[in-house]
């Protein structure tokens, strides 16, 4: 006997997706990481094209960069608006979040304007890798 399966409630989804991005921007990193573990897409992304990891990186929570960066988000994905999780996180002067994102490889030059050219125009340190011994 076969067990007939339901399909999954879009009004359910949505909702979960909601709370998802709650959790990216709030910065709860165990509840947040447990869904990406339990199957959640670790590059899931809003109606705006904004990932998990950018509204992390935007909203300062480096513990949460890292986390999703160690699961395979990509540091460097670009919003609709064409900005970069690197760029946001060094206009709001997140520093702990951009040395997260730069420890794992995120290109100051990717996207508009770039990270470099937001840090020229907000009189910042330019994000740069770390050093290797």
């Amino acid at each position: 006997m076969s067990e007939e399966t339901n399909p999954p409630d879009p009004a359910a989804l949505a909702e979960l997706a909601h709370q998802l991005f709650d959790l990216a921007r709030a910065g709860h990193v165990q509840r947040l990481l447990a869904y990406v573990d339990a199957g959640v897409p670790v590059g899931l992304t809003d109606a705006q094209g904004n990932t998990l990891l950018m509204l992390a990186a935007y909203h300062g929570h480096a513990d949460v960069v890292r986390g999703l960066a160690e699961r395979g988000a990509d540091v460097d994905a670009l919003n609709d608006r064409g900005q970069s999780p690197l760029a946001g996180a060094v206009f709001k002067g997140e520093q702990d979040v951009v040395d997260a994102l730069v420890q794992h490889g995120a290109d100051p030059d990717a996207g508009a304007p770039t990270a470099r050219d937001t840090a020229q125009m907000m009189g910042r340190p330019l994000p740069h890798p770390p050093e290797r011994s």
